[in-house]
């Protein structure tokens, strides 16, 4: 006989403990500590008819966005469900602020001002980035696009630390303009002493490579057909040497096969310095170049087996290994920045155009994933922490107190 909703007996309870409730001290530390780094974000409204606090709106968007809020109405929808909760920690004298006093705000907060702040607080987190793999790629926000305006989608390039899965900063790539004038001007706001900077083939530049050198850094550059003369010359040296299969050519190579989603994917890498590749085209304008690295990828599918071959410029000495790796990781911003964005965050669907807003909203939803990536003890994909940041006021201190050491650590989760 099917039994009713009868007492649980103690075998069959959650053995999961529920979040211990928050420290009003932890709370205040995060608004005095999170306050330091707005010191220079200035409240671009005027004085008249002001009714909520600048730094209180600044918060409530940000611990919204952790919490995956997509935009507007949905951190006006957080911040009415976390009201007692929030003003605690924040000044709220006429409650919680409505969707378009957001909108509003952030149509109007300079960029490169909130974009300082993010510095100050990844300043804090990362003192240096060390011998690392940065890869460098433009995403556009497909959503931002206003046809009665004839204003085309917001288009911009972000920096992305491969080991630490730290976004580091972003440029917008102004209108009838492109990548390759938007990639200096990221660089410049970069320390990347030491590390290895990965870009796809727009920006394969002769004056990148300069910039990153003359940064103390190296490259890993790919190269395609947008550079005729030199692809054209690097793919049949390639195709002789192989013919011959290498020999007497002193080179590094390296063979990965890997296997998933149903595929299995062999990468085979080899680098030879460019001493022995003759004299390449126009090879004295690529600042420290050494290396030529040839990828072949050969994907096996279920129903079919696709190649693909890639060249790279690298200023790295021939270490197919290590190249190889290089390589690899750039697709980390693709896989743990951008698809994340997309998916989690909804960044493409969403439909926030105006003022300085598009900007403004990819920077927090950036930022946040910074945030849930620091916060290592819940073994779930950021979709799930952010879910439960939204709903776990004790989760989401938990997250800022990854980045940011309170004096008492919060309770465990």
């Amino acid at each position: 006989m099917a039994k009713g909703f009868g007492k649980a007996n103690s075998s069959q309870k959650n053995s999961s403990k529920p979040s211990s409730p928050l420290k009003a001290s932890d709370c205040e530390q995060i608004q005095e500590q999170w306050s330091e780094h707005f010191e220079n974000l200035d409240d671009p409204r005027g004085k008249q008819g002001v009714l909520h606090p600048f730094m209180s709106i600044v918060m409530i968007a940000i611990l919204a966005t952790i919490g995956g809020a997509k935009g507007w109405e949905d951190i006006e929808i957080y911040g009415v469900s976390h009201e007692p909760w929030l003003s605690s920690f924040l000044n709220l004298p006429k409650g919680i602020p409505t969707a378009d006093t957001y909108r509003r705000l952030f149509e109007k907060i300079s960029p490169a001002a909130l974009e300082q702040s993010f510095n100050s607080w990844l300043s804090s987190v990362v003192e240096e980035l060390g011998a690392q793999v940065i890869p460098i790629d433009g995403k556009t926000v497909r959503g931002s696009y206003d046809r009665n305006d004839s204003q085309s989608a917001l288009h911009l390039v972000s920096a992305w630390a491969s080991e630490h899965r730290l976004f580091l900063g972003q440029v917008k790539v102004e209108d009838k303009s492109n990548e390759i004038t938007a990639i200096p001007t990221l660089l410049e706001l970069l320390d990347i002493s030491g590390c290895i900077i990965t870009i796809d083939a727009i920006g394969t530049q002769t004056e990148i490579a300069h910039r990153i050198q003359a940064q103390g850094a190296d490259y890993v550059l790919a190269l395609k057909a947008n550079h005729p003369s030199l692809y054209a010359q690097v793919s049949q040296w390639f195709q002789t040497a192989q013919a011959s299969n290498f020999e007497g050519i002193e080179h590094s190579s390296d063979v990965r096969v890997e296997s998933g989603h149903h595929r299995r994917e062999k990468r085979q890498v080899t680098a030879v310095s460019i001493q022995h590749m003759g004299d390449l085209y126009k090879q004295a304008q690529w600042s420290g170049l050494q290396t030529i690295v040839q990828v072949i990828r050969t994907r096996h599918l279920w129903n079919k087996t696709e190649t693909e071959v890639m060249f790279y410029l690298s200023s790295l000495p021939p270490d197919a290994q290590r190249l190889g790796k290089a390589i690899r990781q750039h697709w980390s911003i693709e896989n743990q920045l951008h698809w994340v964005l997309d998916v989690t965050f909804g960044e493409d669907a969403c439909r926030i155009r105006t003022g300085n807003a598009p900007e403004n909203m990819a920077l927090l939803k950036r930022w946040s994933i910074n945030l849930l990536n620091q916060e290592t003890s819940f073994k779930k994909s950021t979709r799930q922490k952010a879910r439960r940041a939204s709903m776990d006021s004790t989760y989401l201190l938990k997250v800022l107190n990854a980045s940011i050491p309170l004096q008492s650590n919060p309770s465990e989760v």
